[in-house]
């Protein structure tokens, strides 16, 4: 039996919700990964069966390698139909807001969000939820959106409700959240859901397939290019360090998603315990990807030198200029952070 996560006083403020709404927006942060596409489509999923109008928006598109879920096909992306996206969120009674936990993580929709006379019903597992939400389902010790989304589905009509469809979608984004079950944010009621998910007919293998192993040859190349050539190792900090240019991008013909999980990879050099990925996503601006293993707080790091957030072991944020300041700042937090991460 899973525990009892979410307080009966926030189910029963989203039923209440569900049950006087009509129109409902369900939307994710802005590059939206599998947790947050999977999350926000089965939400949709859901209240398309009980008879709803709802649709799913989203910052800008998804990875390339998550287009086979169900209902991606109905997605709005705000980037390429704006005026349709502000009708749909202006037009709503309940906004459902997933995986995120401010608004500005929305990027350019945040505005429409925040004039909104909705309801905003957050359903996030990231820390430090903002006031900005009328209904806050925020819980850091779930290992992803999606099992929130399990969970609130599952407390709304039982796991009767859930279709093949809803599970294929929570599955994924469970899996994708966790390194395929391997992060420590893992725990017994995870696999208690997925073994719900799979009653419903979820292929765990196929889909593991379709997530892992549908990339173009483009992305093996710049792989193999970012281990060659640009991963740098601090064996005295334990550390490791990738950075990708604009320009190296654009040379190897960089998508979406083609760089995702690529923070990952220097976690298995033995001893390196914390990994950082600045991509310059545009001249001028620097994403930050932050990993870590055991205790070490890469959150605190993405806080105090690159304008971000997030878990503990896996966070993020973004610098505003050239990539030799961001690789400064990464360094600087070596310094900072020299005793925590060679203890």
């Amino acid at each position: 039996m899973l525990e009892n996560l979410i307080s009966q006083q926030n189910i029963d403020a989203v039923r209440k919700a569900v049950e006087n709404g009509f129109r409902f927006v369900v939307l994710a942060h802005k590059n939206p990964d599998g947790d947050a596409t999977g999350s926000t489509l089965a939400l949709c999923h859901y209240l398309r069966s009980i008879g709803k109008e709802a649709v799913v928006v989203l910052p800008n598109a998804f990875p390339a390698f998550l287009a086979w879920m169900p209902g991606t096909d109905d997605v709005l992306l705000y980037d390429a139909d704006k005026e349709k996206c502000d009708n749909a969120i202006a037009e709503a009674d309940v906004l459902f807001c997933l995986d995120f936990n401010v608004l500005s993580r929305t990027g350019d929709v945040s505005a429409a969000l925040a004039a909104s006379p909705a309801t905003r019903v957050l359903i996030d597992h990231h820390p430090q939820p903002s006031d900005e939400f009328d209904i806050l389902i925020s819980h850091p010790e779930a290992c992803s959106t999606c099992e929130l989304v399990f969970r609130v589905i599952a407390a709304l009509g039982g796991t009767v409700s859930l279709s093949y469809e809803m599970a294929q979608c929570i599955y994924t984004g469970m899996m994708t959240d966790t390194g395929a079950f391997a992060y420590a944010s893992t725990r017994k009621d995870v696999y208690l859901i997925i073994a719900e998910l799979l009653d419903k007919g979820v292929d765990k293998d196929w889909i593991y397939r379709k997530v892992f192993y549908n990339f173009s040859v483009t992305r093996m190349r710049l792989w193999g290019y970012a281990m060659y050539d640009k991963l740098k190792v601090y064996n005295k900090y334990n550390a490791a360090l990738i950075t990708l240019s604009h320009s190296e991008l654009m040379r190897f013909y960089a998508s979406k998603g083609d760089t995702e999980g690529l923070v990952n990879q220097p976690l298995q050099i033995k001893g390196t315990r914390f990994s950082c990925f600045l991509r310059e996503e545009q001249p001028g601006k620097i994403n930050v990807s932050l990993r870590s293993v055991d205790d070490f707080p890469c959150n605190a790091v993405a806080a105090e030198f690159f304008n971000g957030g997030g878990h503990k072991n896996a966070s993020g944020g973004e610098v505003y200029g050239t990539m030799e300041m961001a690789v400064e700042r990464f360094r600087q937090a070596l310094q900072k952070y020299k005793a925590e991460l060679t203890e």
